[in-house]
């Protein structure tokens, strides 16, 4: 039955109930809580995952398209000095949807994102099903409510541990979970870039449009209710807003309202206001100036606003504007950030003398730890993505959705850890979270300062040899344990720096094919093989329907760093054989499980081909007995 205060209790006669169980509950399939469920799901958890929009995405999804930003923005795009581009489940996703979206289709993220929750095994996704209520008891989650109004069905759904991946922070508010929300004092936590004296205004909402170009002139007639906007209003937003006055393909980030209200309770009038402030500015551009935009016309709005801010929940460690600027080690951290501290005057809009925004920029990369993703009072409840705990000047950088989805997935293991050890996630001793970063590590997240352990690693009991390396990517690099250099401009802490490119590179005068040999004293027995290769995370990559900003990506087609042909071959008894090839391959890693183990004495990877490049990158290494 529906927990006390349940909303739908009215309909139960109509709706038909269901008792399921699971042993992770994520809330919220946006870019934070699909790499949660994901991560989760791999980590050996039963997950189900509730969504309360029919796609998958949030802010990233085809209903708002918004482009995902992260660490590497605002960052050097040159070498591989400063790669700060997140990895993990979140370059998965980019990786795939660059090479099989190459149009830009907003709905065919959508279904990249769907094809790769359902790919897990141990996931249930609950579309249209909205979490709205939780039984807690005696200070833990039991279980929550949910509701599909789409087939007249409402759950209970108990599980060990829950995670509030929704961003407004629906789950947590609904289990008692305290919270913040609006800005804080600059007294209280000792910021600079804080107000002088708290409220309790937010970031306002977006709503984004899309237009095109069309080969005769194409007239807009405003609709009754539109907002006026004079040039005075819009000196300060509209002459920076990117495109030009050649090109509106894609909305303005700066149409933003909303923020001096209640983004939750009143998001319905914020979205009928956003919509008239989207139609006056786009009779502004069309009927009242010369902006040459006579033959563009809209393609699409959205009706589902972008939300910035709503609730933030408190953690058992709060990220202040210190752990942004000065970047400190922590002990338990599980992501890192380094997006600017992204201010927006709460009015949007209707502030025209301020600017749109104040960037702070971030001098170093940053960690984010695991107690600033769990309850303070709730020892069994987490939480990825936008709502975790942070003041506003420290959520201005934390908040968008690259950083929320490393969040997601570093998240995500520490759930399916907790349920393994059978303690709630506010337990997990110290030696615990070492096992969850180094098993992310394993997963290709990277994590400042840390290096992946040898742990049963038979790559590290190799020598390692190849047809030729460059001075900078000797063969040894690809145990190096860690999956990228951060140790140039804007990159981690210099005293946390490990030097070096981190991988192999032969030498372009070589030519290809090129191989990376691991030899062994004696034979070993595999069982699996990974690879993990370049991608080139100093670049731009996602989904976004900016052409300025696409122009600088390498969008619709593989990363010209990666390997494209290989040949893995082992050697048993003086004999070569073959035990895999790939022809057209382009993600960033690689595993191979034969159906027996394979007993050999030496592995090669022979390398044929690249996407572009002349010579062969491998990061990394790991074979498994």
């Amino acid at each position: 039955m529906l927990g006390a205060g349940g909303e739908y209790g009215a309909m139960s006669k109509l709706f038909a109930h269901h008792r399921l169980e699971c042993e992770v509950l994520v809330a919220g399939g946006g870019p934070a809580g699909v790499p949660a469920a994901i991560a989760a799901a791999r980590a050996g958890a039963s997950v189900i995952l509730c969504q309360d929009r029919s796609v998958l995405g949030g802010n990233a999804s085809s209903e708002v398209r918004m482009h995902v930003v992260g660490a590497n923005f605002h960052r050097p795009e040159e070498g591989w000095f400063t790669e700060s581009r997140e990895t993990g489940i979140i370059e998965e996703i980019r990786l795939e949807n660059a090479v099989r979206n190459p149009q830009r289709s907003p709905s065919m993220f959508d279904q990249i994102l769907y094809e790769k929750v359902k790919a897990e095994p141990n996931i249930r996704l609950m579309l249209n099903t909205r979490v709205h209520d939780a039984t807690v008891r005696e200070g833990r989650i039991e279980s929550v409510q949910a509701v599909r109004a789409s087939t007249e069905d409402e759950f209970e759904i108990r599980a060990r541990v829950f995670m509030d991946c929704t961003g407004d922070g629906g789950l947590g508010a609904a289990a008692g979970a305290p919270y913040f929300k609006g800005r804080e004092s600059r007294d209280q936590y000792g910021e600079s870039l804080a107000l002088e004296v708290a409220d309790e205004k937010t970031l306002g909402s977006t709503l984004l449009f899309m237009a095109r170009k069309h080969d005769r002139p194409m007239p807009f007639v405003a609709p009754k209710g539109a907002r006026r906007f004079e040039d005075e209003e819009l000196k300060l937003r509209f002459s920076k807003a990117g495109g030009g006055p050649s090109s509106y393909e894609y909305g303005y980030w700066w149409l933003e309202w909303g923020g001096q209200l209640d983004t939750i309770k009143d998001n319905e009038a914020i979205c009928e206001e956003l919509n008239a402030i989207v139609m006056g500015i786009w009779d502004y551009i069309k009927n009242r100036g010369d902006f040459g935009a006579e033959n563009w016309a809209l393609d699409w709005f959205g009706s589902l606003p972008g939300k910035r801010e709503s609730r933030r929940f408190e953690g058992q460690y709060v990220l202040t504007e210190r752990d942004i600027m000065e970047a400190p080690a922590h002990a338990d951290a599980i992501a890192y950030g380094g997006w600017p501290i992204d201010t927006h005057p709460p009015e949007g809009v209707d502030a025209p003398l301020e600017p749109p925004c104040v960037q702070h920029p971030v001098p170093h990369l940053f960690e984010i730890p695991l107690r600033a993703c769990i309850s303070r009072t709730i020892p069994n409840l987490l939480f990825a993505g936008r709502n975790i705990s942070a003041t506003h000047v420290a959520f201005a950088s934390t908040r968008v959705m690259a950083t929320c989805a490393l969040v997601g997935e570093g998240g995500g293991v520490a759930a399916a850890h907790a349920v393994k050890l059978g303690v709630d996630p506010a337990a997990l001793p110290a030696d615990a979270v070492a096992e969850i970063q180094q098993r992310l590590l394993r997963e290709d997240v990277f994590l400042i300062g840390q290096t992946e352990r040898a742990g049963g690693n038979l790559a590290h009991t190799a020598h390692i040899t190849a047809s030729s390396e460059l001075p900078e990517g000797p063969a040894c690099n690809v145990i190096s344990g860690q999956n990228r250099s951060v140790q140039g401009e804007q990159g981690a802490r210099p005293e946390r720096v490990t030097p070096g490119s981190h991988r192999w590179m032969s030498d372009p005068a070589s030519g290809l094919p090129a191989w990376l040999e691991l030899r062994w004293p004696a034979p070993v027995r595999i069982r699996r093989v990974e690879l993990t290769f370049d991608t080139g995370l100093a670049r731009y990559l996602t989904l976004s329907q900016e052409d300025s900003y696409v122009s600088r990506m390498l969008w619709g087609r593989p990363q010209p760093e990666t390997v494209r042909a290989f040949r893995l071959r082992v050697e048993a008894g003086g004999q070569w054989r073959e035990l895999a090839r790939e022809e057209e391959h382009w993600a960033r890693r690689y595993a191979l499980s034969p159906e027996a183990p394979v007993e050999a004495g030496a592995l090669r990877i022979e390398v044929d081909a690249t996407w572009g490049l002349d010579h062969a990158r491998i990061v990394r290494v790991a074979v498994w007995e």
